[in-house]
């Protein structure tokens, strides 16, 4: 994955840094990511990675842009009301880098096609806003041997970790599925900073994954508390069953 000198004025700043250069940014142009939901957290991860030079960047989505959707999901702006966001997304991403490709998936993550859309990418990153997909993210993965790049929110805390990196825990180890997820839903209040803040720390973990640099938070979740300023990691210790009863 030769970069362009386009590519090399384009991303200078990565390029000098220690640890990444000239190499991971190459590894970077060669990677595929797939961000499920450009909602909250998809749309502000989701420039991104785009801005950082991902190669390939898959995007899954089956909602319209909505105006409650312009407190916090900064993608959209009120024009975009009412179309695909996946649609929108790919044509503001591709405008924002020409150097990458853009993969709109316009639908859910469903049983029957999660490992279809999951199998042709490196790493998953989370930007859903439900339990149950969630669960498909993660069994997906392990099916798979792919990495999942984990991001929640709720009100003003959020959480971030990465799952089943090199023989680390799952998302059931931190969560043990129950059938009730089926039909849990998320609070529908959200501080408009929060999934920004919650994202980029995604988009460090997906950027630091690719390139090889620095520690991933793999059998770690930091805890994120906007109220009394806490930023917080704990350890998730691996379950013995954590591959048992997949979902997919």
């Amino acid at each position: 994955m030769i970069l362009s000198e386009q590519e090399k004025e384009r991303y200078a700043r990565h390029i000098i840094l220690d640890g990444v250069g000239e190499a991971g940014q190459q590894k970077l142009k060669k990677a595929r990511v797939l961000i499920v939901g450009v909602g909250g957290l998809g749309s502000p991860l989701s420039l991104y990675l785009a801005a950082a030079g991902v190669g390939t960047l898959g995007l899954v989505d089956d909602d319209l842009v909505s105006v409650s959707n312009l407190q916090r999901q900064v993608l959209y702006s009120s024009e975009d009301v009412g179309h695909s966001k996946v649609n929108v997304a790919k044509e503001k991403l591709q405008a924002l880098n020409p150097h990458i490709t853009i993969r709109a998936n316009e639908c859910r993550l469903l049983e029957e096609n999660a490992l279809e859309l999951v199998q042709d990418y490196d790493i998953i990153v989370d930007g859903c806003d439900n339990l149950f997909t969630r669960y498909l993210i993660n069994d997906a993965c392990v099916r798979l041997g792919k990495v999942y790049v984990y991001g929640a929110i709720r009100e003003y805390s959020g959480q971030v970790s990465v799952f089943n990196f090199q023989g680390g825990p799952s998302y059931r180890c931190l969560y043990p599925y129950s059938e009730s997820v089926k039909n849990a839903t998320q609070p529908q209040g959200v501080m408009g900073v929060l999934p920004g803040i919650v994202a980029n720390l995604q988009g460090s973990e997906t950027i630091k994954l690719i390139a090889g640099v620095g520690t991933p938070l793999s059998g770690e979740l930091m805890l994120i508390d906007l109220l009394t300023n806490m930023f917080q990691k704990v350890t998730i210790a691996r379950q013995e069953n954590w591959g048992e009863n997949l979902l997919v």
